[in-house]
């Protein structure tokens, strides 16, 4: 079989960007072993503009002209757009299955007449959320329980087919690389000694969300209020940091942060970790730490770490909160600095490692063996369907109302994962305990909140409909 894959992210040799990347890479070999062969379509960049391969049977063409750097990629002049559909249009003629990674290729009457399969690998960025919303596909993957409900609360207000085309395959993780292993090769990378330091891993993207300010304010309070004088925190920069000035601004911001803080000493800038160093770097760590606020769809570096047997400590945010059970791994609300400084200490002086239960949780729930069985079936198996038809419901006074999926109730109030923050709002919080599966607004005011108040809840997002009777 012939398979087309299209990912709007620059794709390298030997580097990922990202999980979505890694997971692409594992997906396409996975296929290449069963004998299909694969062309991906990727975005040419100045640092990966030659056609290369990752398998024998698996040939990547960074070919396709999306603005770089990140984000903005339809951001681009009308004849690159048509020059992308071109390209992708002359691989589909010859072709068996498209697959489309992460969902940004936004022009269905291109594969209508094809097998298409598309996987929704965020919940944050336009190109992705809008791929819901054009989706005309036979399958479209979610990898997580939260960007089901999250795509369900929102496409699907108005495809009402669009649940049953939606698969759940969790990623999963290679538990045979991803164990604890003796730091070796990765010490020429990063000057650190874990024989004497206390070393804490922030293996995230440069992007603000990703959490490298909470980082800063946990390290902080390990330094100057635990006395941890030997802490050191390690953060990869980003790959061809040398072709964006708005991310090396970044880094400036926060290198400046870090030296008036009194923290110099204690961060660790390094390049960006090669993928088969990656259970190395974890297994240096002595604490992961995952805080920010950017909305994950599942979020590797968390579990990676935790197999290679360094704790994380994660703001319940998104995914984060259904991935694990609370009692296995070290969750705290977002910014709640102290919480989490107070967690890292514990695990950084008992020299802690992944509890067995966490990890055998780990191992049950997210295979790699299980997530690529599960891609192989649907792309092997995908069919052409018939155009989803649109429904449109209107919003009446007997519509109910349900907390939406990226929110939950936290003890600062009702925390909004697109927000970043908390609203304390007794009657909100009243209403969602009391009506889990809906009120309509003429419930709500028995709890002084009238129709006006659920509309505003509604647009800002805390509030999806449900239910129209």
């Amino acid at each position: 079989m012939k398979i087309v894959m299209f990912s709007i992210t620059p794709l390298f040799p030997e580097h990922d960007m990202g999980g979505g990347q890694k997971h692409l890479r594992t997906i396409a070999h996975y296929l290449a072993g069963r004998g299909h062969d694969i062309t991906i379509l990727c975005t040419r960049r100045a640092d990966t503009s030659a056609p290369f391969r990752w398998h024998e049977r698996i040939e990547v063409r960074p070919v396709l002209r999306f603005r770089q750097p990140f984000p903005g990629p339809y951001d681009t002049p009308a004849f690159n757009i048509a020059n992308i559909v071109q390209d992708v249009a002359e691989q589909l003629q010859n072709a068996d299955r498209f697959y489309i990674h992460d969902g940004e290729f936004l022009f269905p009457s291109v594969y209508r007449r094809i097998p298409t399969i598309v996987s929704l690998r965020d919940n944050v960025y336009p190109e992705t959320t809008l791929g819901a919303f054009y989706f005309q596909g036979h399958r479209l993957i979610v990898i997580s329980e939260y960007a089901r409900a999250f795509f369900a609360a929102t496409a699907g207000r108005f495809f009402p087919e669009l649940p049953q085309r939606m698969r759940v395959i969790h990623n999963g993780i290679d538990w045979e690389r991803f164990k604890p292993t003796p730091p070796k090769r990765i010490l020429g990378l990063i000057p650190v000694d874990p024989a004497r330091d206390l070393i804490v891993l922030h293996p995230h993207r440069p992007e603000e969300s990703k959490g490298l300010r909470q980082t800063m304010d946990v390290v902080d309070k390990l330094v100057h209020q635990y006395g941890l004088a030997n802490v050191k925190t390690c953060v990869p920069l980003w790959l061809g940091l040398e072709h964006d000035p708005g991310i090396q601004a970044v880094y400036d911001r926060a290198y400046a942060e870090i030296a008036a803080r009194g923290l110099t000493d204690h961060f660790v800038f390094h390049p960006w970790v090669p993928v088969d160093l990656l259970p190395e770097y974890y297994s240096l760590g002595g604490v992961t730490l995952a805080l920010g606020s950017f909305v994950e769809s599942f979020g590797n570096a968390v579990y990676e770490s935790l197999g290679c047997g360094t704790p994380s400590v994660v703001a319940r945010i998104s995914s984060h909160r259904e991935i694990l059970p609370e009692a296995l791994v070290d969750k705290v609300d977002f910014d709640d600095a102290e919480t989490a400084a107070a967690r890292a200490a514990a695990i950084l002086t008992e020299r802690r490692r992944t509890a067995p239960e966490t990890l055998a949780y780990l191992h049950a729930h997210y295979r790699i063996e299980t997530q690529l069985e599960q891609y192989a079936e649907a792309i092997e198996h995908a069919a052409i369907l018939d155009e989803m038809r649109f429904e449109f419901t209107p919003l009446t006074e007997h519509m109910q109302y349900r907390l939406a999926p990226w929110c939950y109730r936290a003890a600062h109030g009702i925390y909004h994962d697109y927000r970043a923050d908390y609203l304390d709002s007794p009657a909100l919080r009243a209403l969602v305990a009391a009506f889990q599966d809906g009120f309509t607004a003429g419930q709500a005011e028995g709890y002084g909140a009238d129709a006006a108040q659920i509309d505003s809840w509604q647009r800002d997002g805390y509030l999806v409909p449900v239910n129209p009777s």
